[in-house]
C-alpha cells in the first residue's frame, strides 16, 4: 500500500464526522501511540466479552472494522474474521492483518442472514444517523444464540464535554473532529430497539484505567485497560445475545 502523508492531529478545518479523516489517518491504525490509540484499548476490551470459537468454521463479523484492530484477538479466539467497512484504505490495512475484507455499509451489510456467531460493532453507532437500522443489521447477521459486542458514546452533555471539548486535546483521546455529538446514542432507545430485534442486551460504562494511562504516557504500557464502571454517561459497552439459542444473561438498565 502506498504510504499516506501523516496528518496533523491539531487541525480543525475538517467538518465533524467526516469519513475522509479515516483515510487520511490510515497509516496510524496500528500505531499504539497514534491517533487511534484508544481504539486499541477498546479492541482489547471487546475481546474480553467474545467467547472462544465453538469450531473451525465460526465467524466473527466486525462492523466498521477500520484497520482491523480486533485481528489479533479474533485470531487467538479461533474465529474467521470478516471485516466490513466503507473505507478502502482501512480495509487494505485490515487485510494485511488477516481480516477478510468486505466493502459495505453498516446500514445494509452485504452478508447473509445468520452468517455470524459473533458480531462486533465498536465505535459505529455514533458515526451514523440511523442507530435502529444498525442494531437491526446486527440482529439479522447473528445466528440464534450468537453474541453481540458493541461500544458507543451516549447523548449526554458529559460525553460531549469530556470526549469532544476536552478529549480531542488529550493524548490518547480521539482525533479532532472525528465525532459529532449530534449523533451520540440514546441509550434507552438502543435497549428498546435491541429488544424488538430479538437481542437481550445489557449496558455497562467504561473508562480507561488511570494508572495504565499514566504508564502508557511514559511508554511503559502498550495498551490501557478499560475498566467497567456503573455510569454509562461517558463511554458505554453493550453485551448481548440473540434470542433463540442459549439462555441469555439478565438485562441491565442504563446508568446516569
Amino acid at each position: 500500500m502506498i504510504p499516506l502523508p501523516r496528518t496533523d492531529l491539531s487541525r480543525t478545518d475538517l467538518s465533524r464526522n467526516d469519513p475522509a479523516q479515516y483515510d487520511e489517518l490510515a497509516d496510524q491504525w496500528w500505531e499504539g501511540n497514534g491517533g487511534f490509540a484508544a481504539l486499541h484499548w477498546l479492541a482489547a476490551s471487546r475481546a474480553e466479552h467474545v467467547p472462544p470459537a465453538a469450531g473451525p468454521d465460526a465467524v466473527l463479523v466486525d462492523l466498521a472494522c477500520g484497520g482491523g484492530l480486533m485481528a489479533p484477538h479474533v485470531a487467538r479466539l479461533g474465529y474467521r474474521h470478516v471485516g466490513v467497512d466503507l473505507g478502502l484504505a482501512g480495509l487494505r490495512v485490515a487485510r494485511e492483518h488477516g481480516v477478510a475484507p468486505v466493502r459495505g455499509s453498516v446500514l445494509a451489510v452485504p452478508l447473509a442472514d445468520g452468517c455470524a456467531d459473533v458480531v462486533v460493532a465498536g465505535e459505529v453507532l455514533e458515526h451514523v444517523a440511523d442507530h435502529d437500522r444498525v442494531v437491526a443489521e446486527c440482529a439479522r447477521l447473528l445466528r440464534p444464540g450468537g453474541t453481540l459486542v458493541i461500544d458507543a458514546l451516549p447523548d449526554t452533555r458529559l460525553a460531549e464535554l469530556l470526549l469532544v471539548r476536552i478529549g480531542e486535546h488529550v493524548p490518547g483521546g480521539p482525533p479532532p473532529g472525528i465525532h459529532d455529538p449530534a449523533l451520540f446514542v440514546d441509550r434507552e432507545r438502543l435497549l428498546a430497539t435491541a429488544d424488538r430485534c430479538g437481542l437481550d442486551l445489557r449496558l455497562v460504562g467504561l473508562r480507561p484505567s488511570v494508572r495504565d494511562w499514566l504508564a502508557w504516557r511514559r511508554g511503559r504500557r502498550a495498551v490501557v485497560r478499560m475498566k467497567q464502571v456503573r455510569s454509562t454517561a461517558v463511554v458505554f459497552a453493550g453485551y448481548g445475545v440473540k434470542r433463540g439459542g442459549r439462555e441469555p444473561a439478565p438485562g441491565r438498565t442504563v446508568g446516569s
